[in-house]
């Protein structure tokens, strides 16, 4: 079974950070390559924990993907981009 998700990547000193959007699911590693294939053990350990624990469709679901003849398919990305905000004093 196929579930699809979109990557962000980013550096946080000698690390790089890879997340799975819309799954909430993150990894490192020291280069991209190396987060990239931890994100990917993540990922799929998170999804089996759900399957184990009966889950695995509700999570899917209420993460937004659905489910078609060649697997779960994450919601479409709309729009990445940065923000800010200020703080209170």
């Amino acid at each position: 079974m196929k579930v699809s998700y979109t990557m962000q990547l980013w550096r946080e000193g000698k690390h790089y950070i890879a997340h799975a959007l819309p799954l909430d699911v993150a990894s490192s590693g020291p280069t991209p390559a190396k987060a990239r294939v931890a994100l990917d053990e993540a990922v799929n350990l998170f999804l089996e924990t759900a399957r184990d624990a009966g889950t695995l469709e509700q999570v899917l679901e209420e993460a937004g993907y659905t489910q078609g003849s060649r697997g779960w398919t994450s919601p479409k990305c709309l729009k990445t981009q940065k923000s800010e905000t200020l703080l209170p004093a």
